[in-house]
């Protein structure tokens, strides 16, 4: 294949013109290409080199080797040097040699366009006679054999992470930010962009675009630059990222696992492992885990983090790696090593647990070195009885190690995923760490120290006298629902017996227990859905272990199941999370009605669906009616409306179908109030279930539930017989007389009611008087949104006596207060004008006849409110046409928003 070529210098006189020009150009460039190449392959000399250098001097000038990116999708690889004089002796003359490759076309033999840095195809002057010679490929300098630059990657060690990590996210396009690279030579900066193509991908290496030198790094469009130190800076710019070469290294730790690895590979002088990870994996930038493992196998030193993403990708790609890299993967991992790992981070307290928490992905840029137990123990996991013990056994003994000492998971083991000589060293030396680890008091109880057991029955290490006091220990730490040593870290008392005695909320205590339980649970049990450190749930391995202890041990279980019932009564959701089919034999054994609906009740179900109907069937599985022992009401509430209150309708039958004296000894009262409170607008049985608690709870509410509650029972009334008088000031009363503040859906309802009320007909003139006297804006505001209503907007249209009706109020009590007014003139000019000029004249003479009998006074103003016209206008202005009011908000089906003057 050969390449279409360009040269461009400055050349006499001929028939393209003089100066720079193109001097030679293959057939069939078009003239577009031409056109964009001479925007892309100036020369600027540096400002701090000779301005008329000899031939000696010019061998310093920088060389700037381009690949850029054309419209088209093509590229450019351009080489330009600086050549001193041109034909006329004007100093400043440059010569440029460009190589087109189209759209999907790469160099000859697929090399990558850096490695043809002073290629000696590249020329210096315009060939004879202005035609290129062909080039089939280019021959690569000894600039970037792997010697030399495996010298210059040492030679820039500290920097090497940080331009990797720059690099990487430029490349995947998560930072499109350019780099630049300041070197004193831009050979170094060709040897910065070569080390760059080898550890990406091939194919993003093939579309890295570049430039080794220009004296404009602002104007450049590569996405790696090369600049000089006498280069235009651009340390301020955000749109770069600048790696100077020639000062002081930030000395900062790389944040970037990958870019870590990726600088190791290359200080250790083995590129050639990113090509064995392409062979072996396809990628070398899409995640840490290969290449941290292909490093390891040939024994780089890798940091914690890396060394975890090795682990975690060998542990998902096991079977597909050969037998001798596996080997050697296993034996570095199980080497302790001092460079971050958790065994150098351990300061002797083997009481001390860490909890593993979840592995990082191993793709991820930034990673913790506390990973690294949890993937050798999902590692060991994977291969525990796949390799040869003779192999796995290092890794497990290193596994147990970090595990006793409380720096990782315990994993679960069988007799013969030891060798004898590797278990007779564990035992010899773990001992102590053993036995602290089961008697402990500070340290989880529940899950590590049965694990612990089963590792001293593994290793033959005697804890009989430890077990007495466990069970106790581990009856309690069930019950808190989290372990002891978090507790007394987080400086909180562990449980004691005296705190599993589940006692009747009142006053401000049940106010809060209203609460969806999930919400005062003392500590979140983890359930079974979260992420298991060690290749299964650890959830799932404490209950088995645990199901053991309790089917041995019938004086533990009694105790056990005593205080889970404790724990059930006061924290029922949590529990039955954590319980619920986790198999415990509570069904064996009489009593414990709390635990019995947390693990035997059936409390899922649509949002939707027949709760009352779940709430019987709950309390069913207690054994005990809620008339003899109340509380069971109560949990069973909370366990079917677990982070939501009841509907109001639920609330209303709970109420009726079990009577005021259950929910009251229950302590369920407060439940329903909230669910009343807490109802949205759109339910319409909260105002009946509000008077029936104010009738069931006369002398029992609360002074800042009560308030609330009458409002919603007065919105209730609002349009019955016993609606009253002075509704306006009814409402304003209740609600700015309450000890809180009204809940806003409490008041938004009753604010709505009272507002429909205002708009039907008849309405008692004084209250609409009280309605503009009171000048409230929200009461105001609720009489505005209502009247701009689809109920309202149809009324007016095929009611001309409801016309009228509206026009009379809007024409009334003008100038009472501000407030009143602004709302009666936009009603007028925003509601009911459109609507009177749209109707038939029938309805138009309907409208004025309804007026007439209210007095001809009204009659008047009303025809000289709808004629057109200055009059109209004028009459406008009187009754609120034509006022210009403040921005409103846009309603629904505006035409255009009103602050724009648009008709709604």
């Amino acid at each position: 294949m050969s390449l279409a070529q360009l040269h461009y210098t400055s050349a006499a006189p001929g028939p393209d013109g003089s100066g720079f020009r193109f001097t030679a150009v293959s057939p069939g460039v078009p003239a577009t290409l031409l056109r964009e190449a001479e925007q892309l392959i100036g020369y600027e000399p540096p400002r701090d080199l000779p301005d008329r250098p000899d031939g000696e001097q010019l061998k310093s000038f920088p060389r700037s080797l381009s690949c850029t990116e054309l419209s088209d999708g093509g590229r450019l690889l351009c080489r330009s040097v600086y050549t001193g004089a041109d034909y006329s002796g004007r100093w400043g003359n440059f010569h440029a040699h460009a190589v087109h490759l189209p759209p999907g076309t790469r160099l000859p033999d697929g090399a990558l366009p850096i490695t043809a840095w002073e290629s000696r195809r590249w020329a210096d002057t315009t060939p004879p006679g202005g035609r290129p010679e062909p080039i089939d490929r280019f021959e690569p300098s000894g600039l970037l054999r792997r010697d030399g630059l495996v010298a210059f990657a040492r030679s820039r060690a500290d920097r090497l992470a940080a331009f990797f990590a720059d690099l990487r996210t430029l490349a995947d396009g998560t930072d499109a930010r350019q780099i630049v690279l300041v070197e004193r030579d831009s050979a170094d900066v060709a040897q910065w962009i070569a080390l760059a193509c080898t550890v990406l991908p091939r194919e993003q290496a093939h579309r890295l675009t570049f430039t080794t030198y220009t004296r404009r790094p602002q104007q450049a469009r590569q996405q790696i630059v090369g600049a000089l130190p006498s280069s235009e800076p651009v340390g301020h710019d955000h749109r770069f990222r600048v790696h100077d070469g020639t000062g002081r290294a930030t000395g900062e730790p790389a944040a970037d696992i990958w870019a870590d690895v990726c600088a190791r590979i290359w200080t250790a002088g083995r590129p050639e492992l990113f090509r064995d990870t392409v062979r072996g994996a396809g990628d070398t930038a899409g995640e840490v885990g290969p290449l941290a493992v292909t490093a390891l196998a040939e024994h780089i030193a890798l940091p914690a983090a890396a060394r975890a993403a090795a682990a975690r990708w060998a542990t998902d790609h096991a079977a597909g790696l050969p037998e001798p890299a596996l080997t050697a993967l296993i034996g570095e991992l199980a080497r302790e090593t001092g460079e971050g790992s958790a065994d150098s981070r351990h300061c002797g307290g083997s009481g001390d647990s860490a909890g593993s928490g979840d592995s990082a992905r191993s793709g991820d840029s930034g990673g913790s070195g506390d990973d690294e137990p949890a993937a050798l123990a999902a590692l060991l996991a994977r291969l525990d009885g796949q390799v040869p013990t003779a192999v796995s056994a290092p890794l497990a003994a290193r596994v147990l190690t970090l595990a006793v000492r409380g720096l990782g998971p315990v994993p679960r083991l069988g007799a013969g995923s030891l060798t004898p000589e590797v278990r007779a060293a564990l035992a010899r030396d773990l001992a102590p760490a053993l036995r602290h680890g089961i008697a402990d008091a500070t340290g989880p109880v529940i899950g590590r120290p049965l694990e612990l057991l089963h590792l001293a029955d593994l290793l033959d290490v005697d804890c009989t006298d430890l077990l007495p006091e466990f069970a106790g220990r581990a009856a309690r730490e069930l019950v808190s629902g989290e372990p002891a040593g978090d507790r007394r870290r987080a400086g909180t008392e562990p449980a004691d017996d005296r705190t599993l005695v589940h006692t009747e909320p009142t006053g401000d205590e049940a106010r809060l227990s209203a609460r969806p339980a999930s919400d005062r649970a003392p500590a979140r049990a983890k359930p079974a859905s979260d992420p298991a450190p060690v290749g299964g749930n650890p959830g799932a391995r404490s209950d088995a272990a645990l199901l053991d202890a309790v089917h041995a041990h019938p004086a533990l279980r009694t105790a056990l199941f005593g205080a889970l019932n404790a724990l059930a009564a006061a924290h029922p959701a949590a529990v039955a999370g954590r319980l619920a089919g986790s198999g415990l034999p509570v069904a064996l054994d009489p009593g414990f009605p709390h635990l019995r609906m947390c693990v035997l009740g059936d409390t899922a179900g649509p949002a939707g669906g027949d709760r009352r109907g779940r709430l019987r069937a709950v309390l069913h599985t207690a054994g005990v009616s809620p008339h003899a022992d109340p509380a069971v009401l109560r949990t069973a509430f909370r366990l079917v409306w677990r982070e939501e209150l009841p509907t109001g309708e639920e609330a209303s039958m709970l109420l009726n179908e079990l009577g005021s004296d259950a929910h009251r000894l229950a302590g369920t009262r407060d439940l329903l109030v909230a669910a009343a409170l807490a109802a949205p607008a759109e339910d319409a049985a909260v105002p009946l279930l509000a008077a029936d608690l104010l009738r069931c709870f006369t002398t029992e509410l609360a002074p800042a539930d009560r308030a609330p509650l009458l409002l919603l029972e007065f919105a209730a009334l609002l349009g019955t017989d016993g609606e009253g008088e002075n509704w306006v000031e009814r409402v304003r009363a209740l609600r700015d007389g309450a000890v809180e503040p009204v809940p806003e859906q409490v008041t938004r309802r009753v604010h709505d009611a009272l507002a429909r009320r205002l708009l039907t007909v008849p309405v008692p003139e004084s209250e609409l008087y009280a309605l503009a006297r009171s000048g409230d804006p929200a009461l105001l505001a609720a009489y505005e949104r209502a009247a701009r209503g689809a109920t309202v907007a149809e009324r007016l249209r095929t009611v001309p006596s409801y016309a009228a009706a509206r026009f009379c109020d809007w024409t009334a009590y003008q100038d009472t207060h501000p407030g009143w007014e602004a709302t009666r003139t936009a009603l007028l000019a925003k509601v009911l004008r459109p609507v009177v000029r749209a109707l038939p004249a029938e309805d138009q003479a309907a409208v004025e006849e309804a007026l007439r009998r209210t007095g001809r006074g009204r009659l008047d103003a009303y025809r000289a409110w709808n004629r057109p016209g200055a009059l109209g206008r004028l009459a406008g202005r009187l009754t609120g046409r034509g006022r210009r009011e403040d921005a409103r908000t846009a309603w629904h089906g505006d035409v255009q928003p009103p602050a724009d003057g648009g008709a709604r």
